[in-house]
């Protein structure tokens, strides 16, 4: 540009002539061009054409001087941040809390839960996060604050401007030489300046996407630290509104962890110009990106997943409150929540929108913002979106892709989503491409990762982690306690049950009916199933309990039918697919029950059910798969290590490990079985015919068969058959033992006869004569009392 001054024509430079120093005269300005690639830039917002999303940045840093490589998101070199961009959405649609998901046509059906799990402090009372001690406010304020050059762009064009060059440094104002608008980086306010004559400014604390941040004393409130928080640019039209959204918001929010407004009031600048404040509670305290960076500095890795979890699992919360209210955070990411002593706050709420809002820009930063949200506007999907992507970007590392973000890892390359299934399955379905796959909710989202979260401490510590499930109700039956492959029809009578909606129409009625049969309970809800085929009710509850009914019953084809009667209600719904799989394993159609329950799983990535069936349907049909196998017995083991309520599980760890040889491993799953469980006594059992049942006898020694003569003792069985069965196993592996030559080091007894060869038959004797006067059919007990005569000891009588 050259001057426009008469006589002059200087040369104009970071908005200002060289030669004359005056800026030049203001002009209409010229369209809006596209935004330069800025992937490097700090803590800047900036408004994006309103017409979808700008062209990828290169995976190099634009900051001048720089040329680091982007990774994670932030530049290796220089570690500045991605940039917050804003998109457009012309009138575009929201998608409800309720929004249906498909992942092998399975959605979560509720888009909220009264069970969720308990939670309300740092690590959701599993965990203990390290706190961080709060900033002492006087140690806060910036000494000298600057705005890098490499930070100064222009608030309308979003051009580089105050640049330094051939030795000169870079205007902190003036006007922009690409289209005229005039831009300023030096703090309004200075330490001493009282703002609405009432709080008196201490200095400034750092500059934000939107604006200069300061520390401020309010001296009407008890000397309390505030923070007043202005704008970089009032020439930048979008950053003004969004500053005045971000005032109308924070004076109607109130949750424990979203900072806090107080005020808002107005300060005039060295023009006279009145420039707005908000006034915010003071949250001195860490970014969760800070205490990210500390970390891999000290550690040279990511925060452990339990902690990372336990960030993101505290914040959930706060993104549900705002969905209720109709509002969206778009910009959530580790820059804008911080923590302070043992709690989290949002601390930026530039980018809050109105999820009906059809206009206004929509704040957000590349590699976190949803890739629909463009044309979707921002959606409870959207949000979903940006909390997985945070939580992954805390506890591994996520490549940039074309200056953003990239992809999620695969288990192939990331260790700990290799370690955790259900956690890599969670993230899967948090940011998947496909909005309606996602979590239908914060409250949702947050019972699956709560469920994630047990699973992760107990894999670390092997210490259990039960909880309350938001979607199953508790087993019902123990199945496989022996160590065959349970039948079908003992695990649908064994499963747990989905739990009942209450806000179904037809919750209240299932609750008074406690018929058995299909038959009868068709019977009893009569007058609910007419409402449901007349159209004058919306219960689906009541048909699913029907088609439950059949299943119970051995009737397969009667349940599908039924399932196919809702096909339109519960197209989507994971319940559909869960009793579906079931159909399949009466049928014998192994394969389809186990890629329905494997889809039920990746819906419901927290909950232990559907790992449990899983694990059996991979069981049954595995026919000498060993990697079918081996992805039971880990799912089976996943499933008892983090839950010993699910008797289930461990039976089958135990029967798979018998089977593949591993006898003691085995044996310790049944040892787990606590003493209360009213399993004890069949796993004590089991650990019996485990340590003992078709084994060699040059597999066996006397330590092994006095252990087992042990745990017999210690069995408090309920009947004198049942303790005569016990006692047998002992026995008859002592007696091939000795039979194989082999003799006890010392005397003594075995169970309670002596250690040898006449005091074992004589044991056996006993137990065959007790089992033959228990025994209720005669030809059982002509049996019985043969086999007592042939391993009697021999007498010279």
């Amino acid at each position: 540009m050259t001057c426009s001054e008469p006589g002059c024509g200087g040369a104009v430079e970071d908005g200002y002539c060289a030669v004359c120093g005056t800026a030049p005269v203001a002009s209409a300005p010229p369209p809006t061009p596209a935004p330069a690639a800025n992937g490097g830039r700090s803590s800047r917002t900036t408004a994006q054409p309103r017409n979808g999303t700008p062209p990828p940045a290169p995976g190099v840093c634009a900051e001048p001087g720089c040329g680091g490589t982007i990774a994670d998101g932030y530049c290796e070199t220089c570690g500045t941040a991605p940039t917050a961009t804003a998109v457009y959405s012309p009138s575009a649609p929201t998608v409800s809390a309720s929004g249906r998901t498909s992942s092998r046509s399975v959605r979560t059906h509720r888009s909220g839960s009264a069970r969720s799990a308990a939670r309300g402090r740092l690590g959701a009372g599993l965990v203990e996060v390290p706190p961080v001690p709060r900033v002492d406010p006087a140690t806060a304020v910036l000494t000298d604050p600057q705005v890098p050059e490499s930070d100064r762009f222009c608030g309308k064009c979003d051009k580089p401007v105050g640049r330094s060059h051939d030795g000169v440094p870079g205007r902190t104002s003036g006007f922009c030489p690409h289209c005229g608008t005039r831009y300023s980086f030096v703090p309004r306010l200075r330490a001493g300046d009282l703002v609405g004559g009432q709080y008196e400014v201490a200095g400034a604390l750092a500059h934000g996407g939107l604006g200069w941040i300061y520390l401020a004393v309010d001296h009407r409130v008890n000397k309390r630290w505030v923070v007043l928080k202005g704008l970089i640019d009032t020439g930048d039209s979008d950053a003004l509104a969004a500053a005045l959204a971000e005032r109308r918001f924070l004076a109607e929010v109130d949750h424990p962890n979203i900072v806090k407004i107080h005020n808002f009031t107005e300060h005039a600048d060295a023009d006279g110009e009145p420039v707005g404040y908000i006034v915010m509670a003071y949250v001195g305290g860490t970014s969760l990106k800070q205490i990210l960076r500390k970390h891999r500095a000290e550690h040279d890795s990511y925060l452990p997943p339990a902690q990372a979890i336990a960030y993101v699992l505290e914040m959930l919360p706060a993104l549900g409150y705002l969905h209720a209210r109709g509002w969206a955070y778009c910009d959530f990411k580790p820059d804008n929540v911080m923590q302070t002593e043992e709690r989290l706050e949002l601390i930026d709420l530039g980018a809050v929108i109105s999820m009906d809002d059809r206009t206004s820009p929509i704040y957000g930063t590349l590699g976190y913002q949803a890739p629909e949200i463009a044309e979707t506007g921002p959606t409870v999907a959207t949000e979903v979106y940006t909390a997985g992507r945070t939580l992954a970007v805390l506890m591994m590392r996520v490549a940039s892709a074309g200056g953003k973000l990239g992809p999620l890892p695969t288990p192939d390359t990331e260790p700990i989503l290799a370690q955790h299934d259900s956690l890599h399955r969670f993230l899967l379905r948090a940011t998947d491409d496909e909005p309606l796959a996602r979590f239908g909710s914060m409250s949702e989202m947050a019972d699956q990762l709560t469920g994630v979260l047990r699973e992760v401490l107990a894999t670390g510590d092997g210490i259990p982690r039960p909880g309350m499930s938001s979607s199953f109700g508790p087993a019902r039956a123990v199945f496989g306690i022996d160590s065959t492959t349970p039948e079908p029809a003992a695990l649908i009578t064994g499963l747990p049950a989905p739990l009942v909606d209450p806000g179904d129409s037809g919750a209240a009625l299932l609750a008074t009916t406690d018929a058995a049969t299909p038959a009868e309970l068709e019977a009893a809800l009569t007058a609910g199933l007419r409402a449901v085929v007349t159209g004058s009710g919306e219960s689906v509850e009541i048909p699913l309990r029907l088609v439950r009914a059949e299943l119970e019953a051995g009737e397969p084809e009667a349940a599908l039918s039924r399932l196919d009667a809702l096909a339109e209600e519960l197209e989507y719904d994971w319940r559909r697919v869960w009793y579906r799989a079931q159909a399949a394993l009466l049928t014998g159609d192994h394969a389809s029950a186990a890629a329905d329950f494997e889809a039920v799983y990746a819906a419901l990535p927290g909950e232990p059910a559907p790992k449990l069936a899983l694990a059996a349907a991979l069981e049954l049909g595995a026919e000498g798969d060993e990697a079918d196998l081996r992805r039971a017995l880990a799912l089976y083991e996943l499933v008892w290590r983090t839950d010993h309520t699910y008797l289930s599980a461990a039976f089958g760890a135990a029967r798979l490990r018998r089977a593949a040889g591993d006898r003691t491993g085995a044996v310790t799953v049944l040892d787990q079985v606590d003493r209360t469980s009213s399993m004890f006594t069949e796993a004590r059992v089991s650990a019996v015919e485990t340590l003992l049942a078709r084994r060699d006898p040059a597999d066996l020694d006397e330590t092994l068969l006095r252990e087992a003569g042990e745990r017999v003792e210690r069995l408090s069985l309920d009947s004198r058959a049942r303790t005569a069965q016990v006692r047998m196993h002992v026995l008859e592996a002592a007696l091939n033992w000795i039979r194989s030559g082999q003799r006890p080091s010392a005397a003594g007894k075995l169970l309670d006869v002596e250690f040898t060869e006449q005091g074992v038959r004589t044991g056996l004797e006993r137990c065959l004569r007790t089992l033959a006067r228990e025994a209720d059919d005669m030809w059982t007990r002509f049996v019985l009392v043969d086999q007592a005569n042939a391993v009697r000891p021999r007498t010279t009588l």
